[in-house]
């Protein structure tokens, strides 16, 4: 009888437990190939001495720059240019010469007539100063003869007028004249502190009235010192109605009167090659209560992603503002000088070093684990992963500073990796620095070590 007659001739209860036995085994031997292969790699990092720069990060634009733009509000046909584009300039120098239009010779007279009348208004306030110290030297002596006055009737002295002894009411009299001297000569003294502050406003006025008219003048000039640029004046050229935005010519004192209003044009830039640009950007609330002025920044921008710039702050706007529920804070920035053609509204990324701690451990912050007992690292050395509990100071996005529990030198486990490979190999990762210069790298690779 063979195999086959005698497997045939078994219960049925036994064919049933023989495949599965023999099904159990199978799995069981294959189940301990593969676990005779598993492996654990570790990624691991070296502790080291670096420099730990703490950051908060925001986003803005650049609000200033160092560029004066050329404008005028003339109208009619360029005469002559005296200067080019790239040549050096000084505040107030000619630049071109038109003949006005009609309307352009029109708001040009209004405008000097408003400047000589803004003159004749500082001259008055000077006159009216004069008269009010005048007033006020009056007032003094004025008050001096009244006190000396009231000092004689209370003193027991006659009457100058009658030759008599003072009565009561002409004690009164005496004492409310002392009164009246007093309230004249303070207020003698307030009108001449006024009339300081009206010769102030009037040659402030004055000045604004010359601006106007420089600004409507058939002479362009330069409104600030700097290299020219993009100037777009050329004799034949017409000016004017091309507006950008708005001169309002007035004499400032009736905004109805010797009062017009014309269009501004853009007609060039004066860039200032000592001048440097600030930006603005935004913060959040948890993010302001660590900015302060005279921090350090490091600043990309948009139009050169390849060059960073650095920077102060300058101030911090406290006030805030709300925005859909979300409240957002400025920060004011001070670019450091740079040779970049750069504009005011381009897009900002800014790093605002809120802490820099130098010559201390630093370990990968993904080393750091945390248990009911505190921080620990898990360690290797001679073959062998041990936990150490260490204490932490500060931290950034990727670094941790390491206080007492580990020393420069020491392999530190930053992951855990499992693999079904039977042959171990060591990657090495490319060492990391800081972004900021002097930081130090924390060096690490890729360890193969059997599971336990």
């Amino acid at each position: 009888m063979n195999l086959k007659q005698r497997y045939l001739q078994l219960p049925i209860v036994t064919k049933i437990i023989i495949p599965c036995i023999v099904l159990g085994l199978v799995l069981f031997a294959v189940t301990k190939i593969f676990s005779g292969s598993s492996k654990v790699t570790y990624q691991t990092a070296t502790v080291e001495k670096g420099t730990l720069m703490s950051t908060i990060s925001a986003s803005g634009t650049i609000t200033s720059g160092d560029t004066t733009y050329i404008t005028t509000g003339a109208s009619g046909t360029v005469n002559k240019v005296f200067v080019k584009n790239g040549d050096t300039v000084v505040k107030g120098q000619k630049l071109a010469e038109l003949s006005l239009d009609d309307v352009g010779q029109e708001t040009q007279t209004t405008a000097w007539n408003n400047y000589q009348e803004a003159l004749v208004n500082v001259k008055n306030a000077l006159t009216q100063k004069e008269t009010d110290n005048i007033t006020m030297l009056q007032k003094k002596d004025d008050l001096k003869n009244a006190e000396s006055a009231k000092r004689d009737a209370h003193s027991g002295g006659w009457n100058p007028a009658t030759k008599n002894p003072y009565t009561e009411n002409e004690l009164l009299i005496v004492d409310k004249q002392y009164e009246e001297a007093i309230a004249a000569n303070n207020a003698a003294i307030t009108n001449s502190s006024i009339s300081n502050t009206n010769i102030a406003l009037a040659n402030a006025k004055a000045s604004a009235a010359y601006r106007s008219y420089q600004q409507v003048s058939r002479t362009v000039i330069a409104p600030a010192s700097g290299i020219l640029n993009n100037l777009t004046l050329a004799p034949g050229v017409t000016v004017g109605n091309a507006a950008s935005a708005s001169i309002t010519v007035s004499s400032g004192t009736d905004s109805t009167s010797n009062s017009v209003s014309v269009s501004s044009q853009k007609i060039g830039a004066i860039k200032n090659p000592l001048g440097q640009y600030q930006a603005t950007v935004s913060l959040t609330e948890v993010d302001v209560t660590s900015i302060l002025s005279s921090q350090k920044v490091t600043l990309t921008l948009d139009a050169f992603p390849d060059n960073s710039l650095t920077g102060t702050v300058l101030a911090v706007n406290t006030s805030g503002s709300v925005s859909q529920g979300v409240t957002s804070y400025s920060a004011t920035i001070l670019l450091d000088k740079t040779t970049l053609n750069i504009f005011t509204n381009m897009a900002v990324s800014a790093n605002i070093i809120t802490s820099t701690k130098t010559d201390v451990l630093l370990v990968p912050s993904s080393a750091i684990q945390s248990s009911t007992n505190g921080s620990y690292v898990q360690v290797q050395k001679d073959g062998k992963i041990s936990d150490v509990p260490v204490e932490i100071g500060n931290s950034n996005d990727t670094q941790t500073e390491i206080k007492s529990g580990l020393s420069e030198g020491d392999v530190v486990i930053t992951s855990t990796i499992s693999n079904a490979s039977s042959n171990t190999t060591t990657t090495r990762n490319s060492e990391s620095s800081s972004p900021f210069g002097g930081a130090g790298g924390l060096g690490g690779g890729f360890q193969g070590r059997q599971g336990f």
